[in-house]
């Protein structure tokens, strides 16, 4: 670049993107900042163009490091005249480099399991991402050390790119990718049970360090993002891993393909499943203790066309002492929700697709009522959160326990409140509702697209409306929408014509929230998610048409007349509030 220097061969500045934003040094969302333009070649000078502190006491730091035989840098950061980040986008800037702040920047877990911590620790850097031309981005505080970078060029077989980091941010990285590693290698040794004895070759694959590495840094990586399932996808010869965060899929990371059949191997092994059979589906699940919270993994596996994939589940067990108050009802909505399966008997039921928390809002319901004068029995398929003091069954067909077998012998063990993981069949359906017609309080759930729509659904399994009637006292129906993220959200106005486009008929225009995208939240523009819901309550009237076998259509007509709000109206007043966007809502409604 022009007014620069010649630096070291290693130290290719990054050409400018040509903008206002690059010129000035702004960071983009992703947590890198490229260099300004031109710029002094002393550390201390450039500090000072930058306003990171005054000329004299930049002037006084070099005089007394000039006596003491020490660089004025680190006289001013231990002064606290600046911090480490401060001296760290100095660095960048003297060097024409990019500066990484590794508090925002996502890191790639290919890259960051090429080297080992403790070759991280003694070359102080780390491997952090690619960029768009293949080179491999290594985070340094250091740039000029251009015997590291030849031995990381070495050691990754990468093209290699310096970024400027902070030191204090680097070696934080290099700990938490350390003990990530080690609590969640550790866990799994600790719940391994025999491994297969047989296909000893491809054992030694999945046990070899960098697969065990790589497996782990994925799990730790997926928990810490607060991801809800990890899909291991085939691709060609390589591995696609995508996190499903917030609902969203969005790729991560690509394993190589010389890693791929010993991660399947891996993961197979932490499950204990049979490595050996890769023609059929086969499911097992793993307890884990990452960062002190204790995690359950549920894998599948998939025998797709390019080769065997997976699918984790991860169920962080903290999440099932969820609240009442932290579901995201509305205060009438709660109230309706509340009367209902505090009562001695009746059916509650809560409906919705698979994956919209339909069985969060149950435990949450349950620990609401978890007194030690109840027995509280319940029977699920899998059992995701075990909780003190509920007595918990899980199905296993193999063994001939059901839903409706379960359900059976749970009356005999003289339970006061009953919960069923799904009603899936007739048997379980007419089981649970003579349960709640003779004392028993059920909770239960079904999947239907909103709460009249229970009602018939019941009736097309084969139970008398009049049975139905008189059972059911309660029924939820829900959706998930990801909320909006509170630093970047932008307020707009909605016009009538786009809400009526989403098919919201209004009469004027709607002053509302619209996701933007930012460091903290990964640039989406959302953080994490929220419930809708509607709430009916079982009415003469509505039970009049339940007898009467009246459409969901009519039944809807007069629950709303009575106070029902139903899922679109409740996400437009999360619109309104600022919880979420008009675009969410209209996607899961």
């Amino acid at each position: 670049m022009s007014g620069r220097q010649p630096g070291p061969a290693a130290l290719r500045a990054v050409p400018d993107r040509g903008s206002d934003e690059a010129a000035n040094g702004d960071a983009s969302t992703n947590g890198l900042t490229p260099p300004r333009r031109g710029g002094s070649r002393l550390i201390s000078d450039v500090l000072v163009e930058l306003e990171f502190a005054p000329v004299e006491r930049v002037q006084a730091a070099v005089e007394e490091g000039k006596a003491h035989r020490r660089p004025p840098e680190e006289i001013l950061i231990e002064s606290g005249a600046i911090t480490s980040d401060q001296l760290a986008r100095a660095v960048a800037q003297r060097f024409g480099l990019q500066h990484a702040d590794l508090s925002i920047y996502k890191t790639d877990v290919a890259a960051l399991n090429l080297i080992s911590p403790p070759a991280a620790r003694r070359l102080g850097s780390v491997p952090i991402g690619f960029d768009d031309a293949g080179h491999l981005l290594v985070a340094m505080a250091d740039p000029s050390n251009v015997l590291a970078l030849d031995d990381l060029k070495l050691m990754t077989g990468h093209e290699v790119l310096p970024v400027v980091a902070a030191l204090d941010d680097i070696h934080g990285l290099i700990g938490r990718m350390s003990k990530l590693d080690d609590a969640v290698a550790a866990a799994v040794r600790e719940g391994e049970e025999e491994e297969v004895a047989d296909v000893t070759e491809v054992r030694e694959t999945a046990d070899d360090a960098p697969v065990i590495k790589l497996v782990n840094s994925i799990i730790a990586q997926g928990v810490e993002e607060g991801a809800s399932d990890i899909h291991f996808e085939p691709e060609g010869r390589d591995m696609r891993v995508r996190f499903r965060v917030d609902g969203v899929l969005r790729e991560s990371t690509h394993i190589p393909r010389r890693m791929v059949p010993g991660t399947v191997s891996r993961v197979k092994i932490m499950a204990n499943l049979d490595i050996a059979e890769k023609r059929v589906p086969q499911d097992g699940r793993v307890s884990l203790t990452v960062e002190g919270h204790p995690i359950d993994l549920r894998i599948v596996t998939m025998p797709h066309v390019e080769g065997e994939g997976l699918v984790m589940r991860i169920l962080d067990k903290t999440q099932a002492l969820i609240g009442l108050d932290q579901l995201g009802m509305s205060s009438q909505g709660e109230m309706m929700f509340e009367d209902g399966f505090r009562r001695s008997y009746g059916a509650v039921l809560v409906t919705g697709p698979t994956g919209s928390g339909k069985s969060t809002t149950l435990y949450a319901a349950l620990n609401e009522i978890n007194e030690p004068e109840r027995n509280i029995i319940t029977i699920e398929d899998p059992v995701e959160y075990q909780l003190p003091g509920v007595n918990q069954l899980q199905v296993n067909p193999k063994a001939g326990l059901t839903f409706a077998s379960g359900l059976r012998a749970m009356l005999r063990a003289d339970p006061d409140v009953i919960m069923v993981g799904e009603i899936r069949d007739a048997e379980t359906a007419k089981i649970a509702v003579e349960s709640a017609l003779t004392g028993h309080l059920v909770l239960s759930t079904l999947h239907t697209n909103d709460a009249p729509s229970a009602i018939t659904r019941l009736t097309e399994m084969g139970i008398e409306p009049f049975l139905t009637a008189s059972a059911v006292c309660t029924v939820v129906a829900q959706r998930l929408v990801r909320q909006l993220c509170t630093y970047c959200k932008q307020r707009t106005l909605l016009s009538v014509s786009s809400l009526e486009r989403a098919g919201f008929n209004v009469a004027f225009d709607l002053e509302a929230y619209d996701p933007v995208g930012c460091s903290r939240c990964g640039g989406s523009g959302y953080k994490g998610r929220t419930g809708l819901y509607e709430v009916m309550v079982m009415t003469e009237e509505t039970r009049d048409l339940t007898v009467e076998r009246a459409s969901a259509d009519d039944i809807r007509k007069v629950a709303v007349s009575q106070g029902m709000r139903p899922l679109r109206a409740d996400g437009f007043e999360k619109v309104k509030n600022g919880v979420t966007s008009i675009a969410e809502v209209a996607r899961v409604t």
